[in-house]
């Protein structure tokens, strides 16, 4: 089959939008989507940013990247692009079309001068070989609220809750969430716009659950956490059987953190608590009495794609003094590729090309994974994928790698 010519690659006009959203509709397999989200991803998507293929009057193919700013290890946010959008038509598979949006894309964002790429993937398999490497996982949990309890910390009881509007806190919530953005690797910096996406309650994707609902935490007046979730009525032959569905929870403090599990364990009628999408080290996994009665699990959420290795490499700061020789494969961005010396602790950092001897070797792949401080190098290294030529380099290079706060990509997009 004839490989896509690039001159059938274009960026999306405005006046397409429409036509381009319902081909990636179409592509991940949902008959239709509800006006609201395609009204809030209209107003989002940044259609200079975005790619279309065509072949002939017929469009195959869909990229689009966010322009984000994300935190990385010692604080600093960096500007980032978030993949989005990705699909190719199933008439057109295995013809180039993929592999033409991923080149030019990668080539827009180093000259749009963004050091970073992040995406959430449907199909892990697909963005290996692009340069992506799985480099934050979440946390999932179904909890049995009938048998498990809380032991919460000193001070919970001094926070006040009280239900609001979810929109009519929006403002508080949000300045809630940027107080954490610097705290913790990977979190994002919400665009204008973007604080929208909490709120989406189309009634066709509820299951049946309530209308989403919003309980903020105060002290002293001051909104210091808040939580949004759905409730759905059940019963069994025992009596009742109620599911409570977490969609967001953030807390600047313990207590008010603690407080807002506790809500969520007792909220009349229900038996279980459903939970996705929370960062690994949620302190409420030891506040509970039971863990196995939780049914936790692990997931993938954001692969990261060094585009600038030195660049990126140099903005974040190490655990501990590091002095290595990285010797970097990237096929598919050649600029990366080859030996770049890194030197920093945690003040701060420097990247840049040497020829000096490497003393460990990998691919732009495993940096990724590593690069947020929530995937060791000496765990790669086992798998294979890390090569150590100075003894002792690996075991250095791992530890000034990690964050002492696991890395979270908040949400979808």
């Amino acid at each position: 089959m004839a490989t896509v010519r690039a001159t059938e690659l274009k960026v999306l006009r405005p006046e397409e939008f429409d036509g381009w959203w319902d081909h990636l509709v179409r592509a991940f397999g949902a008959g239709s989507t509800p006006a609201e989200e395609r009204a809030l991803d209209r107003s989002l998507t940044e259609c200079e940013r975005s790619l279309a293929v065509w072949d002939g009057s017929e469009l195959v193919g869909t990229a689009g990247a966010f322009r984000f700013r994300m935190t990385v290890p010692g604080g600093a946010v960096l500007p980032t692009a978030g993949i989005t959008m990705v699909s190719v038509a199933a008439t057109h598979r295995r013809r180039g079309v993929l592999t033409s949006m991923m080149r030019r894309q990668l080539d827009d964002i180093r000259e749009w001068g963004e050091p970073l790429a992040v995406l959430t993937a449907s199909e892990p398999a697909i963005y290996g070989r692009f340069g992506y490497g799985a480099a934050t996982f979440q946390l999932q949990a179904e909890i049995d609220t009938g048998r498990v309890t809380l032991d919460v910390p000193a001070g919970t009881g001094d926070i006040r809750l009280r239900y609001a509007d979810p929109a009519a806190v929006l403002d508080a919530c949000e300045a809630v969430y940027a107080e954490l953005v610097p705290l913790r690797p990977g979190m994002l910096a919400r665009q204008p716009g973007w604080e929208r996406a909490g709120l989406l309650d189309p009634e066709s994707e509820r299951g049946g659950a309530s209308a989403l609902q919003c309980v903020v935490a105060e002290r002293d007046g001051r909104v210091t956490g808040f939580a949004r979730f759905r409730t759905k009525l059940g019963w069994s032959p025992s009596g009742h059987d109620g599911t409570v569905s977490l969609e967001d929870l953030a807390a600047v403090d313990p207590a008010s953190d603690a407080a807002l599990w506790r809500f969520l364990f007792g909220i009349d009628l229900m038996s279980r608590l459903t939970v996705r999408g929370r960062p690994v080290d949620d302190a409420w996994q030891h506040q509970v009495s039971d863990i196995r009665r939780c049914l936790t699990r692990l997931r993938d959420m954001g692969y990261v794609r060094l585009v600038d290795v030195g660049a990126a490499l140099a903005a974040r700061t190490y655990q501990t003094p590091v002095d290595v020789v990285l010797e970097v494969a990237d096929a598919f961005c050649p600029w990366n590729a080859g030996r770049w010396r890194l030197t920093g602790d945690t003040k701060g950092a420097s990247c840049e090309r040497t020829k000096d001897a490497a003393e460990l070797t990998l691919s732009v792949r495993e940096l990724g994974a590593a690069y947020l401080g929530g995937v060791s190098l000496l765990s790669l290294a086992r798998a294979g994928r890390v090569g150590e030529v100075r003894p002792g380099a690996l075991a250095e290079a791992s530890v000034a790698f990690g964050s002492p706060v696991p890395p979270w990509l908040p949400h979808g997009f």
